[in-house]
């Protein structure tokens, strides 16, 4: 949609959602004689903190510049959900602030009889960060000191680069490193501004010397399929394919399914889910 196209909309957008928040549900007084429904305009600017005049402008579809962050103001104002919110950036055409990387409080249970369905596929749920925020039987029958990780600690990257390969069994780390750190700074260019990630990014520069390496190429790749070998102690080398998907329902979630390569890594990761 061209930005003459989207003009039209935004101001069909603002109005309808000015008409649905009542006075009472942002604790002013209903006021006299209200020939529409919802709030005024000039009550919008004043909850929001932007003029009145400059409101009105963006209203009427008007080419005036937004910011990011007076639009946030103007979505709390609105009450707008994260669809709307999102779609208020989109049609105003400013890039929205990054999603919050933090782990959500709670993983919805409905991911949890997902995870359990796919055994015996290895399958986890992870963030943008790649914290582990769940997993099934076969992942931690794979994965046993990641998942006995502490929390901080439990992270994908962080065991590719931080722990050492005998205890992670990984075979082609030096075949996936490279992909994995141009993937993560794909992420990592959304939380920019976000201490929790440069803390993250600093400890594994300090823990391991290949990703610092790495992260100093500057190197970005989106994510894509990609294959991981393990060769476990009295049991042999697994050949897996990596799947990823971002789930819709869940902003910031996505679950990554392993699927054995050949027969020979299918039995083999039988053999590990037995002794389990």
């Amino acid at each position: 949609m061209t930005t003459t196209g989207r003009r039209p909309e935004l101001s069909a957008f603002l109005r309808s959602r000015r008409a649905r928040v009542t006075p009472d549900q942002v604790g002013m007084p209903p006021g006299a004689r209200r020939r529409t429904p919802g709030l005024r305009r000039e009550e919008v600017a004043q909850l929001a903190g932007v003029g009145v005049t400059w409101y009105t402008w963006l209203e009427q579809g008007r080419p005036i510049n937004a910011s990011a962050h007076v639009l946030g103001a103007i979505a709390r104002t609105l009450r707008l959900d994260a669809a709307e919110r999102e779609h208020l950036y989109r049609l105003a055409e400013v890039p929205p602030p990054a999603a919050d990387a933090e782990a959500p409080a709670e993983v919805p249970g409905d991911l949890d009889t997902i995870l359990r369905a796919l055994d015996p596929l290895p399958a986890m749920v992870v963030n943008a960060r790649t914290d582990v925020l769940r997993w099934n039987r076969a992942y931690a029958a794979l994965h046993p000191g990641l998942v006995s990780a502490p929390s901080g600690e439990r992270n994908t990257i962080w065991n590719l680069f931080a722990v050492s390969p005998a205890h992670t069994h990984i075979a082609n780390r030096d075949e996936q490193a490279p992909e994995a750190v141009a993937t993560f700074r794909y992420r990592y260019s959304r939380h920019l501004d976000e201490p929790h990630w440069q803390g993250f990014v600093a400890r594994l520069c300090s823990a391991s010397p290949l990703f610092a390496g790495l992260w100093a190429t500057h190197d970005v790749a989106a994510p894509r399929l990609c294959d991981k070998r393990y060769d476990i102690p009295a049991v042999g080398e697994i050949a897996l394919r990596s799947t990823g998907m971002d789930l819709t329902d869940h902003p910031g979630l996505r679950l990554v399914v392993h699927t054995p390569a050949d027969e020979r890594s299918r039995q083999h990761l039988d053999r590990i889910l037995r002794q389990g």
